[in-house]
């Protein structure tokens, strides 16, 4: 599910800003961004991030910066030699100017670092606090989004229901039609007068019994009641249970489709799969 999460806190001379992007995604997925100091860090904060969201592909960033009277640093000089050959090849083949080469450098990834490569205990403690505080803030997100995907989603459930009803009023008037075409055909290539009734009718019950769709209307409705059921359990995580029950629907309504042999009842049918693709793609956004 998408969502935004920032958060920031500045404790002493230190300010300490997260920042996270949720897109939809099955699986836990984290692109971390994060200051040097918090490497030895990076298994804790994703598993902080892990029980707070379970799921979705989270882009991360974790920034320290120090205000006014800062900690000593140090400058990785093979590091700055290495930008500095390039750019200055670079810069040569596009024949542009090399001014300020070294304010250029400083700011460059990785160059200038903390002298020190360890956190305090109290540095780490607000770290997870401001995280906790940009996940709560994502989960808000995600919690108004998830609002709307159910109100979508059962409504998708309740037409494909209102579509079921239609096909249950137009499954009788289908086999009257299937009744009224037999007879024509026989009259017409064997006579009235040449038909034996009574095997006649158990043809006709054998026939009717093959294109019978009771069967699937029942389960169609049961399993878009299951369906409501589920979006009303308190569970956190049950889009795959959804998505599962979205397949024995359009099983159900694909047999349909193909048992009807009937006109009127594949135009609800096809309305039945339009909704049901809709659903589909809304449930690929639920946990």
């Amino acid at each position: 599910m998408t969502g935004f999460g920032r958060a920031e806190i500045t404790r002493g001379e230190t300010t300490i800003t997260v920042e996270i992007k949720s897109l939809n995604g099955k699986q836990f997925e984290v692109n971390l961004k994060l200051s040097p100091l918090l490497r030895p860090y990076e298994f804790d904060i994703r598993n902080q991030m892990q029980q707070a969201l379970q799921r979705g592909t989270l882009d991360t960033t974790i920034n320290i910066r120090q205000n006014g009277a800062t900690r000593p640093v140090m400058v990785n000089t093979e590091l700055a030699k290495f930008y500095y050959q390039s750019i200055t090849t670079l810069a040569n083949e596009l024949k542009l100017p090399q001014d300020d080469m070294l304010n250029v450098l400083m700011k460059l990834p990785e160059v200038v670092t903390p002298a020190t490569e360890q956190m305090s205990e109290q540095e780490w403690k607000t770290v997870q606090d401001v995280l906790k505080q940009a996940l709560e803030e994502l989960d808000t997100h995600r919690s108004n989004e998830g609002t709307m995907l159910e109100s979508d989603l059962l409504l998708r459930i309740e037409n494909i229901e209102s579509y079921c009803t239609k096909v249950r009023e137009l499954d009788p008037l289908r086999k009257d039609k299937i009744r009224q075409r037999l007879d024509q055909l026989l009259a017409e290539y064997v006579g009235k007068e040449n038909v034996d009734a009574n095997r006649m009718e158990q043809e006709l019950i054998f026939y009717l019994e093959k294109l019978d769709i009771s069967e699937e209307l029942i389960r169609l409705e049961n399993h878009c009641r299951y369906f409501k059921d589920i979006l009303k359990e308190p569970e956190m995580a049950k889009g795959k249970k959804l998505g599962f029950v979205l397949q024995e629907v359009g099983r159900e309504i694909n047999t349909t489709g193909s048992k009807a042999n009937d006109a009127a009842i594949q135009q609800w049918v096809v309305l039945m799969k339009d909704e049901l693709e809709k659903a589909k793609e809304q449930v690929l956004n639920v946990l």
